[in-house]
């Protein structure tokens, strides 16, 4: 088999070798099935949780719900928590400064009396506690979280023929209601809406059966009392407001006696206090929802009469409506919410049974940026702490194999070059360590004779590269893979030679800079892959074997052992493909080439690391590709780039790109790169978008170019939040606090109503850099400046991206270090025998310390001829504990931990 950069010169003499790739357009938005509701609710509340999940509470589906449930973006799916305390429907629900959710008031009868309780949820436990009674039962009542962290509860039904003007506010401190200022009038069905100054703007409703007002009126915080302001041209109920970005509030559709069903909208200027009318909508509707798309577009989706299946947009510049995409269903009183990657959920409703659906917005484009100082392909690309990008080594037809290297700057645009490599070398990696420097290690080279065992490492701070290490045996076409411990794994690969196929693996100790061998591969391979599950365990999956053959087999390794145990086989043998471990935790493969099945594969498949089987998704990639390029974007979505394919064994290389959706199992076309590339390298930036560099193309030969990949959610960057300070490092167990500007948006990104979720709070992601481990941290405290994370732990030390979302909105990340865990010395305790005679042992230690347990009757053996248990689980921050199942057929067992 040749290796890429020898294939290239070959063809590079070939006057065959044509660009045969075709431009994809990129998807309109559209409408995307997700998993269903496990209840059919309708009049429900939905809130955006601080971990990214969304809490689906209450509501009525043949009877009165006290369930609720848990949507998860990653996998799509609906999952049950804890049942609330009361069944309730028209309620509302509102997330607190401290991560809980208030729901509040409802209706549980038929005779529509309303409720006065209210309870909290907090998302750590997953369970529901009674807080204080509101001073008046109410439903079809608003609630909205004032600046000052209290809850504003105005208006709504004490009956079904009345309404109420009382408003009371709730404080979390204590978990009390108090009265403050009465309405001017009396309204229920009515919106409210906080505005940029912190008063909120109560607009129409009805105060009685068919009496509707087109009043408005302002309450101020500060002084506890509300205001009359301009009144509407159109009084309605179960209509929508929405805050813009220009400061005016929308207001869309609804009904009236006398007008019926409404297509109205019109706009309340704060600063004159009046309404004015704007362009209708194209259909009547009321009980909709309307969402402050990041694009500060709304969204308005279904409702009732003419208009359930139906959806639109206004843009605010134009004041314009365009028709939007078509839902599955037809809904009324149902849900939206704005999720942290800038789609929206819509869940439930009239008519809609269990069904639920995503608008995704997003269209994908490329951008050229700054050309690198040397075409090449087969280098290396890492992210640095400093937010730069270092390409090291790889190969051209002109040089060989380089020895240069290369910084970008994404402030800039510009490449810079940086000290040269010792040694020339292609085929090698590069890895982040905890220590901020990068390792560079096997490879090979024209400078030496061939294959190299001989590695490296990069200093940031003075741009100069320093010896370190030879690994045992000389490898190329390897994978390397940072380790919770901080050592580098490094396994596989090719001697270059005819026999040259390694099974052996290697650690990297930073603290020493040496190399130690550890437990082999049951098969030797090169062009596989490696992949850090979320359990610290490493994935290794198919490549090249023996003889050219190609292997469907993947292996575990387990750095508490340090041995490789056999897991399930993939689906489809294939080598060159890519790998990404996914926010749910399982791993996609996509792509690769298997000469028995049709060459290159646009087939991929889905690792579960619980069950330790492969699944092949049903749907595959538009493109059969090989030479890609695969990675996780902040959204959660997978861009797979580039490569070559296409027919057979057809040298075509590609410039399309394509969007693996986790929560879909589907595929889209994105913006296709502005050069066909294959054998490149893609980067996620601290912006977010990706950066893809060098590569080849059979016209142009070794590239020299670079483009970047935005996502294209559209938003302002005035509305980007921004992150001001953030700790430089973190130790496991401990929280995250950042400090910044705009962590509360200036919309809620809702429609203002009783039932659907804010999003203008600060979600906090961390991304792995080495891994891609991501994770949404739960919040314990969050102002419009600061956020304060619950303890952190069950992530992969090292360099990770801290990114806030708000309202759908991400900030440029801030990178940080999370330490390695240092496991100090340590007695078990808490010893324990379980149903099945096992014994269950319990420790305290350094929290995300890694541990093996050996155990034997006779403690005089040496420690090689004590019995390995395995791992150890850490059910909570430092708190760990394993299970011996064979104490009970012994009368005395002794045991030692062992870390890692």
């Amino acid at each position: 088999m040749k290796t890429n950069y020898q294939t290239h010169l070959a063809l590079a003499l070939a006057a065959l070798a044509l660009s045969l790739s075709v431009i994809q357009p990129a998807t309109a938005a559209l409408w995307i099935t997700t998993g269903p509701l496990s209840a059919a609710r309708q009049n429900h509340t939905a809130t955006l949780l601080s971990n990214g999940k969304i809490l689906a509470a209450g509501g009525y589906g043949g009877g009165y719900l006290s369930s609720a449930e848990l949507y998860d973006p990653a996998t799509g799916t609906w999952t049950a928590t804890g049942n609330l305390t009361t069944a309730r429907s028209q309620h509302t629900a509102t997330m607190l400064f401290n991560g809980k959710v208030l729901v509040a008031g409802g209706v549980n009868n038929s005779s529509g009396q309303p409720l006065p309780n209210a309870e909290l949820f907090d998302p750590a436990t997953g369970q529901w506690t009674a807080t204080g009674s509101l001073g008046h039962a109410r439903f079809a009542h608003t609630a909205t979280l004032l600046p000052n962290g209290k809850v504003l509860v105005a208006g709504g039904y004490p009956s079904p023929t009345s309404a109420l003007a009382s408003a009371e506010l709730y404080d979390p401190a204590t978990g009390q209601w108090t009265a403050t200022g009465s309405l001017n009038a009396a309204r229920r069905d009515h919106t409210a809406t906080l505005l940029p100054n912190g008063q909120v703007l109560v607009a129409s409703g009805d105060y009685g059966v068919n009496s509707f007002t087109n009043s408005a009126e302002l309450y101020s915080p500060d002084s506890g009392t509300w205001t009359v302001t301009g009144a509407l041209n159109t009084g309605r109920r179960w209509h929508a407001a929405t805050l813009l970005a220009n400061g005016q509030v929308l207001v869309t559709g609804g009904f009236n006696t006398t007008s019926g069903y409404l297509t109205s909208a019109e706009l309340y200027d704060p600063a004159r206090g009046t309404w004015a009318t704007t362009n209708a909508m194209t259909g009547t509707r009321s009980q909709h929802t309307a969402t402050l798309l990041p694009s500060g577009k709304v969204l308005v989706a279904g409702g009732y009469a003419s208009s359930g299946y139906s959806s639109e947009l206004y843009d605010p510049a134009t004041g314009t409506w365009t028709a939007a995409s078509t839902l599955s269903a037809a809904r009324q009183a149902h849900t939206a919410t704005l999720l942290p990657n800038g789609r929206v959920l819509v869940a439930g409703g009239i008519n809609s049974g269990t069904k639920a659906e995503l608008y995704d917005p997003s269209v994908g484009t490329w951008t050229a940026t700054g050309t690198l100082n040397t075409a090449l392909d087969s280098h290396t690309a890492t992210l640095m702490p400093n937010g730069k990008v270092l390409v090291a080594g790889g190969y051209n037809s002109t040089t060989g194999y380089l020895a240069s290297a290369q910084c970008y700057d994404p402030s800039t645009g510009t490449w810079t070059g940086t000290g040269d490599l010792i040694t020339a070398r292609a085929g090698h990696t590069a890895t982040l360590l905890p220590n901020g420097k990068t390792l560079i290690a096997g490879g090979t080279s024209n400078s030496v004779s061939g294959v190299l065992s001989s590695a490296e490492l990069y200093d940031p701070a003075s741009g100069m590269w320093s010896a370190t290490g030879g690994t045992a045996s000389p490898r190329q076409w390897h994978t390397a893979t940072l380790l919770p411990s901080g050592k580098v794994l490094v396994a596989g690969g090719s001697t270059g030679t005819g026999a040259g196929l390694l099974a052996s693996a290697e650690l990297y100790d930073p603290a020493s800079g040496s190399w130690t061998v550890t437990g082999a591969l049951n098969t030797g391979r090169y062009w596989h892959t490696a992949t850090l599950l979320a359990n610290g365990k490493v994935l290794v999956a198919g490549g090249e074997g023996t003889g050219g053959g190609y292997l469907a087999s993947a292996e575990l390794y387990d750095p508490a052992s340090g041995t490789w145990t056999p897991t399930g086989a993939l689906v489809t043998a294939r080598y060159g493909q890519t790998a990404t471990l996914l926010p749910n935790g399982q791993v996609l493969v996509a792509g690769g080439c298997n000469s028995a099945v049709n060459g290159y594969l646009s087939s991929a498949e889905l690792y579960n690391p619980i069950s330790g089987t492969w699944n092949q998704l049903l749907y595959t990639l538009a493109t059969a590709r090989m030479g890609h390029q695969e990675i996780l974007l902040p959204n959660g979505k997978v861009l797979v780039v580039g490569g070559y394919g296409g027919r057979p064994f057809a040298y075509s290389q590609l410039s399309s790109a394509e969007l693996y959706d986790p929560g879909a199992y589907t595929w889209t076309t994105t913006g296709a790169m502005t050069t066909a590339r294959d054998y490149p390298t893609a980067t996620l930036l601290a912006s977010g978008q990706v950066l893809v560099t060098g590569g080849y193309n059979s016209t142009g030969g070794f590239l020299a170019s670079a483009e970047s990949y935005d996502a294209g959610l559209g938003f302002r960057v005035s509305a980007q939040p921004q992150i001001t300070t953030c700790s430089s490092s973190l130790s496991m167990g401990d929280s995250l606090v950042l400090g910044g500007i705009g962590f509360r948006g200036d919309s809620e990104g809702s429609g203002g109503n009783s039932q659907d979720s804010a999003a203008d709070y600060p979600l906090v992601q961390l991304r792995s850099l080495e891994g891609g481990q991501i994770l949404f941290l739960l919040s314990t405290n969050w102002q419009t400046n600061s956020f304060t994370s619950a303890p952190v732990w069950g992530f992969p030390p090292g360099y990770a991206l801290a990114t806030v979302f708000v309202n759908g909105i991400p900030s440029t990340g801030s990178v940080l270090n999370i330490s390695v865990p240092v496991p100090t010395s340590t007695a078990l305790t808490g010893a324990k025998r379980l149903a099945n005679g096992a014994c269950q042992f319990c420790f305290t230690n350094c929290p995300g310390a890694l541990f093996g347990v050996l155990a034997t009757t006779n403690p005089a053996l040496p420690l090689s001829n004590w019995t390995a248990l395995g791992g150890v689980t850490e059910a909570s921050p430092g708190q760990f504990q394993f299970t011996d199942p064979q104490a009970a057929n012994t009368a005395c067992r002794f045991y030692r931990l062992r870390a890692p």
